[in-house]
């Protein structure tokens, strides 16, 4: 790098420092920190600049017009290389604290305390509710201006001087992109924090489950051998489905184009259906819709990130399949009907048993008298088939029964399976 002249165009020859010329075009009043929390950043860098502010303003220009040339991000520290006004570029390192091991542990509690905070962050958002709870931890996820340390190797002795400035403005963008990366600053990689996390879900070493035999079954020839003697009785379904072991051990021919994980995960599912169906339990969800189904799938991934892959497969967001799923969980097809259908006012009729799993809203909706007994222990708004207090909300489905959801994020959850009670259901909320 010591020998780029990127700025030999405009230097002024007789001068070993000149300025650089000032960003034109349409980036040159671009703006730096759009989430809540890339502003948060630019905060506590500006209340580190308060004795020397002058350098955030060519910093910002620095950052605007390309100036960095190179920036990574490590745990805790971020190194990048800004072109100045000489032929060398400087070298500027802004590193924050890094949580030690104990710290992790608080912060991956609060991180699994609920399933959609993985599934925002995987979705690009930094839930304000995870930093809150962190907070009351202990700990701060967002530095403060005192943690934001700056170091350049210019002649500028100002706190930040303008190529850090460049930088930081900078780090703003990364973290508007993925909070993942204030994460990182904070001392763990993406792939870590998310192996932490499934290792949470995951049953205790010490504690797996014993693996209950399979039974052998009978052997073809025996069971059609041409000898006196009674019917074979068939073999019974096994105590739990498996996997196919073949799809476990053969991958896919590479020409193919499936992936082996993805042809594994779709064998498990179909394999676990056809139990039900052989067991006697359900119709292995052949009588499901699309959005049914996927909804069940996601339900078995919740709090992993192969949920946050299946939504934009599917085409939507991490949060609204982790609803769905939640929704299923509780409730199956009725939750996920009144989970996904807006308010309704439409006439009183009878429930019809055939709809208890249809996806599109309830057409019959509790009489007044069935909401005043809501009302009684739930004093909110009521709009259609919905009253509203606060973070909890009851919903009336067609059939009769009351579904409870609270307010997580900006979204409602269904948070406990039905009952016909609306005072029973807040007593769980």
């Amino acid at each position: 790098m010591s020998d780029r002249t990127p700025w030999q165009g405009w230097r002024d020859r007789d001068r070993e420092n000149a300025g650089l010329p000032a960003a034109k075009g349409a980036g040159a009043r671009r703006p730096f920190g759009g989430t809540w929390w890339g502003k948060a950043w630019l905060g506590a860098l500006e209340r580190q600049a308060q004795l020397d502010p002058n350098r955030l303003g060519r910093g910002r220009s620095y950052a605007r017009r390309g100036s960095v040339l190179e920036m990574v991000v490590d745990p805790g520290v971020v190194r990048a290389s800004v072109q100045g006004s000489r032929v060398t570029p400087y070298v500027v390192t802004v590193k924050i604290r890094a949580f030690d091991d104990a710290e992790w542990d608080a912060v991956l509690d609060v991180v699994s305390a609920q399933i959609g905070r993985v599934a925002a962050l995987l979705d690009g958002e930094l839930p304000p509710e995870l930093v809150d709870d962190a907070q009351a931890a202990g700990l701060e996820l967002l530095p403060d201006a005192g943690e934001v340390r700056t170091d350049c190797n210019c002649p500028d002795f100002a706190v930040p001087c303008k190529h850090s400035a460049a930088v930081c403005y900078l780090i703003a963008d990364a973290l508007d992109e993925d909070p993942f990366e204030l994460l990182l600053l904070r001392g763990k990689q993406k792939d870590e924090l998310l192996s932490a996390l499934r290792a949470r879900r995951s049953t205790p070493a010490g504690e797996q489950p014993a693996i209950k035999p399979k039974p052998l079954g009978v052997v073809a020839k025996t069971a059609f051998a041409r000898t006196p003697g009674p019917i074979p009785i068939p073999v019974r379904p096994l105590n739990q489905p498996g996997a196919p072991t073949a799809v476990q051990v053969l991958e896919p021919p590479r020409q193919s184009g499936v992936d082996g994980k993805d042809l594994l995960a779709l064998a498990t599912d179909a394999a676990r259906r056809a139990w039900e169906l052989a067991a006697g339990d359900g119709d292995g969800g052949l009588s499901l819709t699309r959005d049914q189904d996927l909804a069940r799938r996601a339900a078995g991934l919740l709090g992993t990130p192969a949920l946050a892959d299946l939504a934009h497969r599917a085409g939507l967001t991490a949060r609204q399949l982790t609803s769905w799923a939640v929704a299923w969980r509780e409730g199956g097809p009725g939750g996920l009907a009144i989970a996904t259908a807006p308010p309704t006012t439409h006439a009183p009729a009878e429930a019809d048993p055939a709809r208890a799993g249809a996806t599109d809203p309830p057409a019959a909706v509790a009489d007044p008298g069935a909401m005043a007994e809501g009302l009684t222990v739930l004093d909110g708004v009521v709009e259609g088939n919905w009253i509203t207090a606060e973070r909890v909300q009851l919903r009336l489905a067609g059939d009769g029964l009351w579904y409870l959801f609270t307010k997580q994020f900006s979204d409602w959850m269904l948070s406990a399976p039905p009952s016909p009670d609306p005072a029973e259901l807040l007593g769980r909320a």
